[in-house]
């Protein structure tokens, strides 16, 4: 395998008067002859699913478990076939109920074999579909049926209260909800007040027939409009056309097979990341196009354990704070096992780490304490997992090291957004020194840095850093009705994705900020604050951290969650009486956890005016139901400095008044 991954296919360009200078265009090594190309037989990802059932009709692919008495049994399966007729006959439906080629309907509901085959009947139409965010509120799913004219929606049977409840101020464009499940004759009737019809899955299935001829499809049609949360304001919908769908899905399929191995009719999925989001529904379709099974979760993260075990996925898409989860509870098994246990697994784990460092395969590297030490952290996700892949924020470094030595599976930490359909750049599951970074282009994209040089990032320099800009075929067509943020973002044919990254040796990239999360503060220093809340992340005691800083101040501050055993250790240590949230509230307390977050700070090397003069401890996590955080848990800073507003003015009042 080549040491560098990345080919120059352009040269750099200086800055003139209007523009940044920006670095050499890259690609990955295996698309240097060309970007990968859709074959001209593809017009939409239905042939994907269409061909796949033609081939396998009696394997299994959508499953979840069946309750008796409220508790969770094995996996019951849908094959092939059975989805495809039902897709068939959802789809007739919608036709019948006038919803046509280009119209847009809305999935609204969490992971589950229905969302799938509402899915897939709008491809089966030319259809677009519309996600509808489990984890918004009806005002934003009010707000995107009628931003994008939606005028049916399939919605989970637990939802449909909440669609009824927003049914009034959308009563222009929805006209039919189907329930993933029953719906009960109060809500029918709900729903005809406001001239909308309510059915049953069951039902509308029946309104529909598997005979006839499907409407045309171009690769030019837009397959689904998704909307991003977004950290600031309304949601934006991301255009995502047919061709640019199937490109991403079939550069999986290219990646894999030149790296690693290809899923097949064997593979199982284990589908537990919002269906919602561009990610999960990327790699669904990568599974349905190559025949494989996706296996879906309860919906509770309490079993969510338990229903991997069930399972034995061999495919497992993660976020780093299921990642952190897992780690935790493999840590704290091992710890318990007593000083000669954990002696011998510290001994074999170097001793394997030490094989992956000098570049031999994750199957090579020890097979035999794979086998003897090793193979009970296997068994945490079931025992068959062969590939792992992380996404949506940076993994952290001792977390991906662990998993690579003792999982058993390759694991590929990779970077993308709505707007690049997914998976813009992976790291290749066994090139051991990508650790820590989000690999190569994949072989639909080019990208280049552009400098910033109001924050001193270079794209030029020796170690180059820069805004991450793409270009390929995997991008979004546009915002949906918003041109003007279109033209903010994509300039010259560049996509600008506000993401900054640093070039590594081997032609992998590292994020290392972000260029909204920018401020500067009275001083005229320029703080990347999302840099800075990674480091004091690393102090023990907390479990989350917002930190902010006033332009009109010279110093920051933050709101911090700690680490609740941590501060009950620390108040019984202090004689402290009293529960957690009014051991928040102690002025002790605050002053331990800035103390300890400082010294954390000073030993990542933050600069003086990167320190916290004052922290308000929260008891109650960071949430979606408060709007602090998005579905993916990034911070909504506005919304964050709207709802603590009081307490961070408290907090400067605070330093000030010590000052004087």
């Amino acid at each position: 395998m080549p040491e560098v991954y990345t080919v120059k296919v352009a040269e750099a360009t200086p800055a003139t008067a209007h523009k940044p200078s920006a670095g050499p265009v890259y690609r990955c090594i295996y698309a240097k002859d060309g970007l990968m190309e859709l074959p001209a037989d593809l017009e939409s990802p239905w042939q994907f699913f269409r061909d796949s059932a033609k081939r396998n009709p009696n394997n299994p692919l959508l499953g979840r478990r069946q309750k008796t008495n409220s508790k969770a049994g094995s996996y019951e399966w849908v094959t092939y076939e059975e989805a495809y007729d039902s897709a068939l006959r959802m789809g007739s439906a919608m036709r019948r109920r006038g919803v046509n080629p280009g119209d847009r309907c809305g999935i609204y509901g969490s992971n589950c074999p229905e969302w799938i085959i509402a899915m897939e009947a709008c491809n089966s139409c030319a259809i677009t579909y519309v996600p509808l965010y489990d984890t918004l509120g009806p005002n934003a799913v009010e707000y995107i049926i009628n931003h994008a004219e939606v005028p049916i929606a399939f919605v989970q049977e637990n939802k449909i209260p909440s669609i009824l409840s927003c049914l009034e101020q959308c009563s222009s464009n929805l006209k039919s909800i189907v329930s993933f499940g029953n719906v009960s004759t109060e809500q029918k009737k709900e729903a005809e007040k406001h001239g909308a019809a309510c059915f049953s899955w069951k039902e509308f299935l029946q309104l529909g027939s598997v005979e006839g001829d499907l409407p045309s499809k171009k690769k030019t049609d837009i397959c689904t409009i998704m909307y991003t949360s977004g950290t600031t304001g309304e949601p934006k919908g991301v255009i995502i056309k047919n061709e640019a769908f199937m490109a991403e899905v079939l550069s999986i399929d290219q990646i894999l097979f030149l790296t690693d191995k290809v899923a097949t009719v064997d593979d199982v999925y284990f589908s537990f990341l919002p269906l919602a989001h561009v990610y999960d529904q990327i790699i669904e379709s990568y599974c349905i196009y190559k025949g494989s099974s996706i296996g879906f979760w309860q919906g509770d993260v309490r079993f969510l354990m338990e229903d991997i075990q069930t399972l034995k996925p061999s495919i497992f898409c993660g976020v780093p704070r299921v990642y952190d989860r897992i780690y935790a509870g493999i840590i704290s098994q091992i710890s318990s096992g007593g000083a000669l246990k954990n002696m011998l697994f510290q001994h074999a784990y170097n001793y394997k780490l030490n094989y992956l460092e000098k570049g031999l395969p994750q199957d090579k590297a020890s097979p035999l304490l794979d086998k003897l030490v090793f193979d009970k952290i296997k068994q945490a996700l079931g025992g068959r997992v062969r590939i792992l892949l992380s996404g949506a924020a940076p993994l952290p470094k001792h977390v991906e090291e662990f998993l690579r030595v003792t999982i058993g599976s390759t694991l590929s930490q990779g970077y993308g957004l709505t707007e690049s359909c997914g998976g813009c750049f992976t790291a290749i599951g066994d090139v051991f020194s990508m650790m820590g970074t989000v690999g190569v282009p994949m072989t639909t994209i080019e990208a280049r840095l552009e400098s910033i040089p109001e924050m001193e990032y270079d794209a030029l320099s020796s170690q180059p850093r820069g805004e991450i800009c793409l270009r390929g075929s995997t991008l979004f067509s546009g915002y949906h009705k918003r041109e003007d943020l279109t033209k903010e973002v994509i300039i010259d044919g560049w996509f600008h994705t506000g993401d900054i990254g640093e070039w590594q040796a081997d032609g992998a990239l590292k994020i290392i900020d972000r260029k909204k999360n920018i401020f500067k503060l009275s001083q005229g220093e320029y703080i990347a604050v999302e840099s800075i809340e990674n480091k004091y992340s690393q102090c023990p005691l907390i479990t989350s951290i917002w930190v902010y800083g006033n332009s009109f101040e010279s110093f920051l501050v933050a709101v911090v969650v700690p680490e609740k055993k941590a501060l009950e250790d620390w108040a019984e240590k202090q004689n402290e009486t009293g529960d957690f949230k009014s051991s928040c509230e102690n002025p002790k307390a605050r002053k331990f956890i800035l103390d300890e977050l400082n010294k954390t700070g000073q030993k990542h090397q933050l600069r003086g005016f990167e320190m916290l003069k004052a922290v308000h401890l929260e008891p109650i996590p960071f949430d979606i139901e408060r709007d602090l955080i998005t579905p993916t848990f990034k911070l909504k800073r506005p919304q964050l400095l709207k709802y603590f507003k009081n307490h961070i003015d408290k907090l400067y009042n605070e330093v000030k008044e010590k000052k004087v």
